[in-house]
């Protein structure tokens, strides 16, 4: 069919933005709903390859799988228009929160409430690592890399760019079966004047703070901009990564605040890697005020999404060759079995900072743990109640955050 208006693919794109609760599967189910199923605007074929190429690259698959659909449409300025309407709205709404719980988060109502979030947080980490590794440990090779991973990261401390680079290069190196012929490239491109121009805008913040020697806000960029390079698996994945980061070695925030940031992210439209917004609006205000929080935000933001349109238009234009290659599905494979180990991490590292106020380390390693002495009997029988809830009666995260959050809120004014 013909390329559908601007003004049509701006109303579709934002309401998809504006509704894109709920995490990638949801995500990708709704866009599926609007632009295969009610418009045809894609084939059915054409999206579930761009699927998979976007679960090939880092970044938020389902946010690049908007910013295919409309640079498929409209070339180049669909795809801006395709991906910022599914970022933009999530955005706004992480840095009003952001404001006010650096402003009132401390306030001990407020963290009385928070605890109710935190053990929402427990039970949907948990989900995650639940849903990847039905899907992802395939035979005794995905167990064991999914075990390693979660060994390397929660008893030696080794860093996520480690582990998921040596994951996928196990699984290129596996035996694959002899390789599809895959058909031409569906447009003409231009890889190196793409590479440079979107290359160019991703470092150019960098290189402004860089030469005006704003140390705290070079460093938040090039860590955001690691983090986008290396967030294979989806953001549960690189959450470990960045909680061991701006928690543990650079002290950004506290882990109390790393727990509430999911909490709320979750509770927003957009992808859940905009909670690298969040965190990087704490820690910018904890620098300097309010006007450091908005910069650090718009620099997480900029370095988190810029490479997610890089990757695409870079990719898009060969989608029919890359999702052919088996050793790339293989590498895939082999990191997402990985990830359940890093999740697997994640999950004990949040439960243990919620379920007790102190948490040390064994030695010199970095093997969490906890004072069993400060076990919070409070925050296990939300958790509890977290589970029921959310495993049990299968009740969605947001109207079951909201109930907890009561019921926190209720055992702190006893």
């Amino acid at each position: 069919m013909n390329a559908p208006d601007w003004r049509e693919m701006t109303r579709v794109f934002g309401r998809i933005g504006l509704l894109s609760f709920g995490g990638p599967a949801a995500q990708i189910a709704l866009m599926h709903e609007e632009l295969v199923s009610k418009r045809a605007w894609l084939t059915e074929q054409t999206y579930l390859r761009a699927l998979s190429l976007c679960m090939l690259l880092p970044g938020p698959e389902a946010m690049q799988l908007a910013t295919y659909a409309g640079w498929r449409m409209r070339g180049t300025s669909g795809g801006l228009l395709a991906g910022l309407l599914f970022v933009i709205p999530g955005a706004l709404v992480i840095a009003v929160l952001a404001l006010l719980y650096a402003v009132y988060g401390q306030l001990p109502l407020v963290q009385a409430a928070f605890l109710g979030i935190k053990a929402a947080v427990i039970v949907v980490v948990f989900q995650a690592l639940r849903k990847v590794a039905g899907k992802a440990l395939i035979g005794l090779q995905g167990w064991m890399l999914a075990v390693l991973s979660f060994i390397a990261l929660f008893v030696f401390g080794l860093p996520f760019p480690v582990i998921i680079i040596a994951a996928g290069l196990w699984g290129l190196a596996q035996p694959t079966p002899a390789p599809q012929i895959a058909p031409p490239h569906d447009v003409r491109a231009d890889p190196i004047r793409i590479l440079i121009l979107w290359g160019a805008l991703w470092a150019a913040p960098l290189l402004a703070l860089w030469i005006l020697d704003q140390q705290f806000l070079l460093e938040l960029g090039l860590f955001f901009s690691k983090l986008a390079v290396v967030t294979f698996g989806g953001a549960y994945a690189v959450l470990g990564y960045m909680t061991q980061t701006v928690v543990t070695d650079l002290g950004w925030i506290t882990p109390e605040a790393m727990i509430d940031a999911l909490g709320l992210a979750e509770t927003t439209p957009g992808p859940l890697i905009l909670v690298t917004e969040f965190v990087a609006l704490l820690a910018g205000y904890a620098q300097s005020g309010t006007s450091g929080a908005i910069a650090a935000g718009l620099l997480a933001l900029w370095v988190t999404f810029t490479p997610c349109f890089l990757w695409i238009f870079l990719a898009g234009p060969f989608l029919e060759r890359l999702s052919a290659q088996p050793r790339l599905t293989a590498a895939l494979q082999a990191i997402t079995a990985a990830v359940v180990g890093v999740i697997a991490n994640l999950t004990v590292w949040f439960a243990l900072h919620v379920l007790f106020s102190r948490v040390g380390t064994v030695g010199s390693l970095p093997l969490p743990l906890p004072d069993w002495t400060s076990f919070d009997p409070e925050a296990a029988g939300l958790t509890a109640l977290a589970a029921i809830l959310m495993l049990g009666l299968r009740m969605g995260f947001l109207p079951a955050m909201a109930l907890l959050a009561v019921c926190a809120l209720g055992l702190g004014l006893i």
